[in-house]
């Protein structure tokens, strides 16, 4: 118990007082940001249908449908914050502060109109306070002044999602806590599909056959004075270190999901020749350029803005820091596809890279080898 409040009063002191006044800002202000005259949310809410979003971890998305419902909906949500140490690669460790136990977090999706209630509870074994801001939300910094939580609490918050288009979440404690936490792990996506669904530049309708959310995460793992990475035993005793290689800029791994190769080989995403999939891609840190080599985006959200006519046929994509995209593409030949970070040495040397593999039957008509390798037979010198 001493530990957990010493936790609370270190963050409050020193990155902001919302930590502290947290658990009373329910009570003290009917649920809205203190300080501010505060009008009830409709009585109306009570009677919209509720349904209970089962999470799933990336790079897989819940089960939803593409055509919005008849009525606004109450989506419930319910995460849980898990402080616990991953194998980055083999023998390189660091403790990863999670939502619900992987990195990214998992993705969320609604549609235009819902409310998500989200439950959030924070581990009685975790060691820092956490909150959650909502790129997706509206006011209280995304959320974020309403939902301190210290380990053995929980907290419940409801948004109206009014904007269409996939956006991050992260943890935002405050000050230099806010970037340490998102480094480790600590962000995911919403997807808030339009009312009308997706839609191509004339505005036909576009639906896929599958999606996979793709949340691209940088790491800074310190190093000792032998150039060995650092192990910690608890996960608030390396933030010193930690925010020395962070304010380098230089991270040590770029990797799509918590590990470098977490979605290659046995784990890769698959397919099959016909099918449209959906690729959800984020950064929650740095600006990042998607590519899907052997294929291209048909259909690109670069910023998200899934409200809006997608660009058309880009070989290469970029998702802002601080955002999420989308893109859509058929696949029309069989093979193992590399979905990367086509800055390729932060992909090739520091891991941001993906396996896609796809079933099918190979169309010649598309690409076929006219001439297997062979002895050159007139080489001019």
């Amino acid at each position: 118990m001493k530990n957990k409040l010493f936790c609370t009063l270190l963050s409050a002191a020193l990155f902001g007082a919302g930590a502290a006044y947290a658990a009373d800002a329910v009570t003290a202000n009917q649920g809205g940001l203190p300080g501010y005259e505060i009008k009830k949310a409709p009585e109306s809410i009570a009677s919209l249908p509720r349904v209970k979003q089962v999470m799933v971890d990336p790079p897989f998305v819940p089960e939803h449908s593409q055509v919005a419902p008849e009525s606004a909906r109450v989506v419930e949500v319910e995460m849980f914050i898990d402080e616990k140490e991953i194998e980055v690669e083999p023998g390189v460790f660091m403790w990863a502060f999670t939502f619900n136990g992987t990195v990214p977090g998992p993705l969320i999706v609604v549609h235009e109109g819902d409310y998500v209630e989200l439950t959030l509870k924070n581990l009685s074994k975790n060691k820092l306070v956490h909150n959650i801001d909502f790129h997706a939300s509206t006011g209280a910094l995304g959320g974020g002044e309403l939902t301190f939580v210290a380990p053995g609490q929980e907290v419940v918050l409801r948004f109206k999602a009014i904007k269409p288009g996939v956006h991050i979440y992260h943890c935002a404690p405050g000050g230099a806590m806010i970037p340490w936490h998102v480094v480790h792990g600590m962000n995911g996506a919403v997807m808030v599909l339009p009312k009308e669904g997706l839609r191509d530049p004339e505005g036909n309708k576009l639906t896929y056959d599958k999606a996979y959310y793709i949340g691209e995460q940088d790491f800074y793992i310190p190093k000792d004075e032998n150039g060995n990475y650092k192990r910690y035993d608890r996960p608030d005793i390396s933030f010193a270190d930690d925010k020395k290689v962070m304010d380098g800029l230089i991270p040590s791994h770029i990797t799509f999901g918590d590990r470098k190769g977490a979605y290659t080989g046995d784990n890769a995403m698959t397919a099959k020749v016909g099918e449209r999939v959906l690729f959800i891609h984020s950064q929650a840190n740095r600006y990042t350029y998607p590519h899907l080599i052997g294929g291209h985006g048909e259909f690109v959200w670069e910023r998200g803005n899934l409200h809006d006519k997608p660009m058309r046929d880009l070989e290469t994509w970029s998702i802002a820091a601080g955002s999420a995209g989308a893109a859509l593409y058929t696949f029309k030949q069989p093979g193992v596809y590399v979905y990367l970070n086509h800055n390729l040495i932060e992909s090739i040397n520091l891991g941001a890279v993906a396996q896609v593999k796809v079933d099918g039957t190979w169309d010649n008509d598309l690409m076929e080898q006219l001439k297997a390798p062979s002895p050159i037979t007139d080489e001019k010198k």
